[in-house]
């Protein structure tokens, strides 16, 4: 009898070794198709982390149209540490967020600064959630111009320009604004500034008026912030991904999920680190209007 139930033990064993097997391989196949990939049959929440300057949307957009497709996620979170950034790739994120929470909730959780720009894209949001302490607000429009004329006149260099138009030059480093200059100028930043306010006033249900009261660059606190109701909840990450549970009705944990991890990721980070300062430094000569804030937290 005992020498019959050993060849079923034997199949049993190899149909559990070959489980395993099968299992280990799954695993290691969806760990190299999106190595982000939580094998978890919990409701998910997609994380997406914005740092630093805003000079590109494209990493941040693709990423939020990502987490709206994808069906096991329930639910956004935006974990903003941004002074702002250039006003194109600001509007373009959020306009994908926009578009966003139409199917999905978004919650903005704001860390340290977001700032400007920063806090532009967290209006587009469902909820906000700063910290107490975190520097935010700053609405408005900034355009810095550097000029090196006297610098050029010291050491023999001049320039000559040819033109088509009286403005095709303005804001060069290598000549004074012309009172006309400054009127086209002032022109082009009322439009954009109303275009900030119109955005800040959406997202939040604000009327207009109100947010054109506070909208002359300031920067507020956490506290002060949620008092005039630009942000809506004080508290951590944590809270935020709380509020985004209780908007997406999600009971128990809830796995996060971050973008996935590109290979190579230290030598491309190290790359884009190094492009994105050079490009910082090109657009501190280059004239450009920016939703940013210049302050001293400035990441």
């Amino acid at each position: 009898m005992a020498k019959n139930k050993r060849p079923i033990l034997t199949v049993l064993v190899i149909l559990g070794v070959i489980a395993l097997i099968l299992g280990t391989s799954m695993i290691l196949f969806l760990k190299m198709v999106d190595p982000s990939a939580e094998l978890s049959f919990s409701d998910r929440i997609g994380v997406i982390p914005i740092d630093g300057a805003i000079i590109d949307a494209h990493e941040t957009t693709s990423q939020l149209i990502r987490f709206r497709k994808d069906k096991r996620v329930k639910a956004i979170v935006l974990r903003i540490n941004s002074p702002g950034g250039a006003v194109g790739p600001t509007q373009e994120i959020y306009r994908e967020i926009r578009k966003t929470v139409e199917t999905k909730c978004v919650v903005a959780s704001l860390g340290g600064v977001a700032a400007s720009g920063g806090y532009y894209i967290a209006a587009a949001a469902d909820k906000i959630v700063a910290n107490p302490g975190t520097i935010t607000g700053s609405i408005g429009v900034i355009m810095e111009f550097m000029r090196f004329e006297d610098l050029l006149e010291k050491i023999g260099i001049q320039f000559e320009v040819l033109k088509s138009g009286e403005f095709k030059d303005i804001g060069s480093p290598h000549r004074e604004l012309t009172k006309r200059d400054r009127e086209v100028i002032d022109s082009l930043i009322a439009d954009i500034q109303g275009q900030f306010v119109k955005a800040v006033a959406n997202g939040r249900d604000l009327p207009l008026e109100k947010v054109n009261q506070i909208a002359d660059g300031r920067v507020f606190s956490g506290v002060r912030a949620k008092e005039l109701e630009l942000v809506d909840v004080l508290g951590n990450f944590q809270d935020a991904v709380d509020v985004a549970k209780g908007m997406a009705d999600i009971e128990g944990d809830a796995a996060l999920i971050y973008p996935r991890k590109k290979r190579m990721e230290l030598w491309e980070s190290f790359l884009e680190g190094t492009a994105r300062s050079v490009s910082e430094v090109f657009q501190g000569i280059k004239p450009q209007l920016e939703y940013k804030w210049g302050g001293f937290c400035s990441p």
